[in-house]
């Protein structure tokens, strides 16, 4: 008997342990874009935003809770920010040169290394159920245009008539950069296109498992089918066992430096904090080119960083204390709660 018990306690202690390291607080962190111009924004602009950005958290937090995967924590909050017009994403997305909304979006699960993403859908009323759906109902990663429209069709993905995007502010934007190429104005591309913007969420769930997604309508004024970051897994959008990160900026130079691999690997690799890697990447790399943007970031002990080298970035987040917050400016928050 006494060699029973001995066997046995180890067991048990075995057991506990199992469940103890099964025991995850959930955290949700989101962005609504860092193409903030803080003189531009208005008291009731700041109102609607954080109602809007408090709103997808909770959509998120509401996912966490009942225990469901990153994934849909991921999905839904980015689904709300999507219908949302103060958003660039969706259904406030910016027009192109041609004066049509043109979306992009990707989702990756950390845990399968699983990623979908689709770009340059036009009828896709929410392009983040659709990359979701590339990822787990086809055999490819990334579908673009009319390709992915027909597939979306096949799977029961929501379609809209392009109008449905139509936002008089995005238009009237678009008025606005192209009276200043008509008048001559010394200005490049991108220069007359800085309304850019994206929204994104990154989730850690009870299980220990990361997720991260990222929608866009890109850069105002956008010519010749351009496509940036926010559909390209590594550039836009990562996730792995150990790390989530959705940018927002200007996607060439996100591009450029695989920004949201960047930061994860800088993270797993070289042993830097989730902070320290995303600082270096969205703050000293990408500007060094001569870039700028923000990203949000979330590792596996449910660390966050949120660096920004813009006027804001709006942006809230789910803490591991299961507090809510809000933000916009860099002076309502040191980014790391």
């Amino acid at each position: 008997m006494k060699t029973l018990r001995r066997l046995v306690l180890p067991v048990t202690l075995l057991a506990c342990a199992g469940t103890l390291a099964a025991e995850v607080k959930p955290v949700l962190v989101i962005h609504g874009g860092a193409g903030v111009v803080r003189a531009e924004m208005t008291s009731e602009v700041e109102r609607d935003v954080k109602a809007a950005l408090t709103r997808a958290i909770e959509a998120g937090r509401s996912e966490l809770e009942a225990g469901k995967p990153a994934l849909d924590a991921v999905t839904k909050a980015i689904v709300v920010l999507e219908d949302d017009p103060n958003f660039n994403a969706a259904r406030g997305a910016v027009f192109t040169h041609d004066g049509r909304n043109e979306l992009d979006a990707s989702i990756m699960d950390g845990a399968a290394q699983r990623a979908g993403a689709v770009a340059g859908v036009t009828t896709v009323r929410n392009p983040i159920t659709l990359a979701r759906a590339i990822m787990e109902r086809s055999k490819h990663v990334m579908m673009v245009g009319s390709g992915a429209e027909a597939f979306a069709k096949t799977v029961g993905i929501t379609l809209v008539d392009p109008a449905y995007f139509h936002t008089e502010r995005r238009w009237q934007q678009l008025q606005k950069t192209l009276a200043e190429e008509k008048a001559g104005a010394a200005l490049s591309d991108y220069e007359t296109s800085r309304h850019f913007g994206t929204v994104g969420a990154v989730a850690l769930d009870r299980t220990g498992k990361l997720a991260a997604g990222t929608s866009t309508g890109g850069m105002n004024n956008k010519r010749h089918g351009r496509v940036g970051d926010s559909p390209i897994i590594g550039a836009g959008t990562w996730a792995d066992e150990r790390c989530a990160v959705s940018a927002t900026g200007w996607g060439e130079f996100y591009i450029r430096t695989a920004a949201a691999h960047s930061i994860c690997t800088r993270h797993a690799l070289l042993k830097e904090p989730i902070a320290k890697a995303a600082v270096e990447v969205i703050n000293n790399q990408i500007p060094r080119l001569g870039g700028d943007g923000g990203a949000i970031a979330l590792d596996r002990d449910g660390n966050i960083a949120m660096p920004f080298n813009t006027d804001g970035m709006f942006r809230a987040w789910l803490d591991r204390n299961g507090a809510v917050h809000v933000a916009i400016y860099a002076d309502e928050s040191a980014g790391t709660p």
